[in-house]
């Protein structure tokens, strides 16, 4: 009987498949002009410090041209969003943030692909996501989560480079579940 009982459920099971490396690196790909840069938090008896951007790292070749920051309350959902003219360039500054991105680039050898990210306050980095990239964020904390945006144009009030499509669209391969938002 035990046996069998054994037998069944490893017959039901999946095992997982790899995520990280052995050195602890995601095994997972980015899309095609996605990079992300991890951030080193400095603690010290008085507090934390964390560079955000600095352009002598060489890391994105566009200019700091324009910064804002905005927040996401637990358990919502922002997005989806595609901008044709310009990058955006995400820190997460407090929270638990998944950035989901879908890539519908005609050119891109990852056009089709989906990936995601978790961005932590325990594991902070910048990640850019390209034009015509559709985006999404999930906050996955009990927290407000704080990000950064530094685009690579200035946002333009009267003609927004701003593309939406509702939350739950066949479109893109992904579920939000139960979280509110748009």
């Amino acid at each position: 009987m035990s046996e069998d009982l054994l037998e069944r459920t490893l017959g039901a099971a999946v095992r997982d498949a790899q995520t990280v490396t052995p050195e602890g690196e995601r095994t997972a790909t980015p899309l095609d002009g996605v990079s992300q840069r991890r951030a080193r938090t400095h603690v010290d008896d008085r507090g934390t410090l964390v560079e955000m951007l600095d352009p002598r790292w060489g890391w994105h070749p566009a200019p700091i041209v324009y910064a804002y920051a905005f927040t996401e309350r637990p358990g919502s959902a922002k997005g989806w969003a595609l901008h044709k003219e310009h990058e955006d360039r995400y820190f997460l500054v407090s929270g638990e943030l998944e950035l989901v991105l879908y890539d519908v680039r005609p050119e891109s050898s990852s056009c089709g692909k989906l990936w995601t990210v978790v961005l932590t306050e325990l594991d902070r980095s910048i990640i850019n996501v390209p034009a015509f990239v559709w985006h999404a964020t999930r906050n996955l904390g009990t927290k407000d989560a704080v990000v950064v945006n530094f685009p690579t144009i200035p946002y333009d009030h009267q003609d927004p480079d701003k593309y939406r499509l509702p939350l739950d669209t066949p479109l893109i391969p992904y579920s939000f579940g139960a979280s509110r938002g748009w």
